[in-house]
């Protein structure tokens, strides 16, 4: 009968033990959850995630030959990066109505040239450890899936929403379908992007907007915007899955 008792006052404690266990970690995880400053980081993929600039570049000639609007020439480009998509389209003469097309060419192109285009160095990582730290992570590109996720290869599997297709300004439509169902409340959502047309779309949305140094527009034009946060290097964005949440400041 001792033994019996001392067997039942040993599993009690143990049990005891392990549910304190547990519940500690809950309340942690719940924690640090609520600190988290945005628990939904949406990227844009091209010049974001993928370093996809210099094969635009390299292709823009036969965009341009294809549907008849104006050729760029190299040292045109430090300029152009510094303006927004319907300056740009003025400037080498494409109409709106014929982005469309000039879109799925260029998503044509990078498919059949796929293997040349890769994640800048460190995203992987960064993913990785945003998953980790329990952000929910999207993409949210005019790119097709097909090629998000053939070039995000292996990491792929860590995003739960791909939003893609999307009309060169039609980015806020889809941005409003991913919260939507996402189950996100608007204050904990960060759209992440290398573009001015990125920053509108966050804003039209009243979502807030981060801006990166390595992509198609140049830093100091996206900054001139006051974006919410700025990441001057792919590793500033691990900075999103800790309590204190921002990048470095605009």
């Amino acid at each position: 009968m001792t033994d019996a008792r001392e067997f039942d006052s040993a599993r009690l404690f143990f049990t005891q033990a392990y549910t304190a266990k547990v519940l500690r970690e809950i309340l942690r995880a719940i924690l640090r959850e609520a600190a988290l400053k945005y628990r939904l980081i949406a990227f844009d993929f091209d010049g974001t995630l993928a370093d996809s600039f210099p094969f635009f570049i390299e292709v823009f000639g036969t965009l341009a030959d294809a549907h008849g609007f104006r050729r760029i020439h190299h040292d045109e480009i430090e300029t152009l990066r510094g303006y927004d998509a319907r300056r740009l389209m003025r400037h080498v003469g494409l109409p709106l109505w014929k982005f469309p097309q000039v879109g799925m060419h260029f998503k044509s192109l990078m498919a059949a040239n796929i293997a040349r285009i890769k994640l800048f160095d460190g995203i992987g990582t960064v993913l990785q450890q945003l998953v980790q730290d329990e952000v929910m992570l999207a993409v949210v590109s005019s790119n097709s899936v097909d090629n998000v996720r053939t070039v995000l290869g292996p990491y792929a599997d860590l995003f739960t929403h791909f939003e893609c297709g999307v009309d060169l300004f039609g980015k806020r439509h889809k941005l409003r379908h991913l919260l939507t169902a996402s189950g996100r409340q608007r204050h904990e959502m960060l759209c992440v992007g290398d573009e001015l047309r990125d920053i509108e779309a966050a804003r039209a949305e009243k979502l807030a907007c981060g801006v990166v140094a390595w992509g198609y527009a140049r830093f100091d034009a996206l900054l001139a915007q006051a974006p919410d946060e700025a990441f001057r290097n792919v590793s500033d964005l691990a900075c999103l899955g800790k309590p204190a949440g921002p990048g470095t400041p605009p």
